[in-house]
């Protein structure tokens, strides 16, 4: 609170967001149990893409087509990524995480495992109360405290959130413009080019290396195609010059490989998973198909 108040942040406000506030034993263990590397690729695929998030990624794409185009023609993204992010963050927005997000950051910072990092987002997500963008009640997000509709941590609000609709406030919670300008914002930001897809699904030969998978391996589209590496049905991969791109397995060569250009790497910079990456791209593709 001393470090909150010493940063330019209202004692009201402080005082108001850590009212009651006791350690969540639940948050720790959540955070002690986290699911990374227990599922396959292929289970996790099946668990965030099924045909009824497909279904509603269409419907809403459609249904929101002209705010969503207005989106990517500002930012340069794609509308089917914004729609593909938002549905494998929160469901299209139903299922955002119901955490008192001050508690839940002070909880975390006060546990030790990362207590530098969750001291931070805890001052950030302060900081948002006090600009009027929300107030603390009602800043609900995941156990870790990531927040709204697309599942920014606080320091990635102060990063990239924006006001869609010119109403003052970056509301990601409840502001469909906010959330798709926020979305695109961010991906723009970190690089995105317009002109490119994520990748694609390819059949790699059965020759091939698995020191040649990964995103430390980066080559032509040319070289790619020269070792054997094709389409699905066995045509060429189609061949940009100059445009560079790492295969990805997610589960080895037994498993779906898939060529990974530079919009890839982007969407890893939103989360740090080849699981969570890959999906983004089948389901924006799905959504459009």
């Amino acid at each position: 609170k001393r470090d909150a108040i010493r940063q330019g942040i209202s004692e009201s406000v402080v005082e108001d967001a850590l009212k009651g506030f006791t350690p969540n034993s639940r948050i720790i263990e959540l955070d002690r149990k986290q699911p990374e590397g227990t599922m396959t690729f292929a289970q996790y695929k099946k668990r965030v893409i099924n045909d009824a998030r497909v279904a509603q990624g269409r419907r809403l794409y459609n249904e929101h087509r002209d705010l969503l185009q207005k989106t990517a023609d500002k930012y340069g993204v794609p509308a089917q990524y914004i729609v593909a992010l938002w549905g494998i963050e929160t469901s299209y927005g139903n299922n955002t995480g119901g955490f008192n997000v001050p508690h839940a950051l002070a909880t975390l910072a006060y546990d030790g495992r990362r207590s530098s990092f969750f001291r931070k987002e805890l001052i950030n997500a302060l900081k948002i109360i006090d600009a009027g963008h929300i107030d603390g009640a009602t800043m609900k997000g995941s156990w870790a405290g990531a927040m709204g509709q697309n599942q920014f941590m606080p320091s990635s609000f102060h990063s990239f959130a924006v006001d869609g609709n010119d109403d003052g406030k970056r509301d990601i919670w409840t502001s469909l413009p906010d959330v798709f300008a926020s979305t695109a914002n961010y991906l723009s930001r970190s690089g995105w080019k317009e002109d490119e897809l994520w990748g694609r699904r390819v059949r790699l030969p059965k020759s091939f290396s698995k020191d040649m998978i990964g995103l430390d391996v980066k080559h032509e589209l040319e070289t790619w195609k020269r070792m054997g590496v094709t389409l699905p049905n066995g045509n060429a991969i189609p061949v940009v010059a100059g445009m560079k791109a790492s295969v990805v397995a997610p589960d080895g060569l037994s498993g779906p490989a898939y060529l990974a250009y530079d919009n890839y790497r982007v969407i890893m910079r939103w989360n740090k998973s080849t699981y969570f990456a890959t999906s983004v791209g089948i389901l924006a593709d799905s959504i459009v198909r």
